[in-house]
């Protein structure tokens, strides 16, 4: 266990208010590994059309791509999170990174579109190892008084991927093909795995480390998965991220669908959400420093549900406008700033002995789940933000349950 009961962390840094000269490099690049993945989600939405023409298939084909991406972080997440609790994080991080690139650059010259999918299965479960591992660094390298901190700044830095992917994406076609919206991931897997060569330690020492091999850290999951105080955050993760998955399937088709604005007002809509997201996990920070984080989960899971069920209840009585549909999507959005932090920092916490296992459940409840739930959006309607706030109402409130139920269970 790394834990440390002192102020300082496993890096030896002090708590000054001025931040160490090698801290924020490790904070920027493990931000870099969370976000990798989401800008290989959105960047190349806009370049979909020009990609199903290039390919010669049709729009469910082009979106298969998609598709086969999230597989790829689902199962990446499950095998590489143990791996690294085996291994150490440092191989699995540059060798995800390199891969990365790898996978990258076949997207970028696929001549197929059965190519491009199979690439974007592998370039997601590579890209995976950014999102799990990096937690797991984090559990290893900071203490319980520091995580919260620590979740926050990688929170807010890559809530600004959602919003910047699709504009870099959009702005890059202006000039060129799809293809080279690959070949900037490509770079940034290479640019990504220099930056663990040079800036992240090896927090997992071989001491600390899991044996019997990989088959041994996978059945860690099923170890850590029977312990309740480990799964019920995990559970209340993955409920909130069923309805932030919810929220992007039907933001759009609300509000360019239904309110019919245009694109570009629609974008702004989605960018100041963000904007209240990425202040959310700011302010999730300095609460912390006088909150215990499973008390901020609580009120900032109940204030998210609040906001998605009042503009249910707005919807199914007077029916809702433009404006208020904005704001109760806002005020959800930005509770969620502080609720996906502070899930991580208390399951992570509790999870010390098996940072890379608990990490990988984590983070395959949360794509698991939330790709079951996002097309319900669709299904049970396209005539109001109904079925798109009944959805994230409910997931919200079993999200609130779980977070309640986690303040009382403990580790055994």
């Amino acid at each position: 266990m790394t834990a440390h009961s002192t102020g300082k962390t496993s890096l030896g840094l002090q708590r000054p208010s001025s931040e160490p000269p090698k801290r924020l490099p490790l904070l920027m690049v493990l931000a870099g590994l969370s976000g990798a993945s989401p800008l290989a989600t959105d960047m190349y939405v806009p370049a979909l059309p020009d990609l199903a023409c290039s390919l010669a298939t049709d729009a469910s084909g082009a979106q298969m791509s998609l598709t086969g991406f999230l597989v790829g972080i689902i199962v990446g997440q499950l095998a590489l999170g143990p791996l690294s609790d085996a291994v150490g994080r440092r191989p699995v991080l540059i060798g995800g990174s390199v891969l990365f690139a790898a996978f990258s650059t076949l997207c970028a010259l696929a001549p197929t579109v059965d190519v491009l999918i199979a690439a974007r299965v592998g370039q997601g479960i590579a890209g995976a190892a950014g999102i799990v591992v990096s937690r797991a660094v984090v559990a290893d390298l900071f203490d319980d008084r520091e995580l919260p901190s620590v979740f926050a700044r990688l929170g807010a830095i890559t809530a600004t991927a959602p919003v910047l992917a699709p504009l870099a994406g959009g702005a890059l076609l202006l000039t060129v093909s799809w293809r080279y919206v690959f070949a900037v991931l490509a770079l940034m897997g290479v640019l990504l795995a220099l930056g663990v060569w040079q800036w992240i330690p090896e927090s997992h020492p071989p001491h600390a480390r899991l044996t019997g091999g990989l088959a041994a850290s996978l059945r860690t999951i099923g170890q850590v998965a029977t312990q309740r105080a480990i799964l019920i955050p995990v559970s209340s993760l993955a409920c909130g991220g069923a309805a932030v998955f919810a929220y992007i399937a039907g933001t759009t088709f609300v509000f360019q669908g239904i309110y019919r604005l245009s694109p570009a007002l629609s974008s702004l809509v989605y960018g100041v959400n963000a904007v209240g997201n990425m202040a959310g996990s700011l302010a999730y920070g300095h609460l912390a420093k006088r909150r215990h984080p499973e008390v901020l989960l609580i009120i900032s899971g109940a204030l998210a549900t609040t906001g998605a069920a009042v503009l249910l209840l707005i919807q199914a009585t007077i029916g809702s406008n433009t404006l208020m549909t904005w704001l109760c999507l806002l005020i959800t959005v930005s509770a969620c700033g502080v609720f996906f932090p502070a899930v991580l920092t208390v399951a992570q916490s509790r999870g010390r002995a098996a940072p890379g296992a608990t990490s990988a459940l984590l983070g395959g409840g949360q794509f698991l789940l939330g790709a079951a739930v996002s097309p319900l959006v669709g299904v049970f309607g396209a005539q109001s933000p109904a079925p798109m706030a009944a959805v994230m109402t409910s997931c919200l409130a079993l999200g609130t349950l779980a977070a309640i139920a986690s303040k009382h269970a403990h580790i055994s």
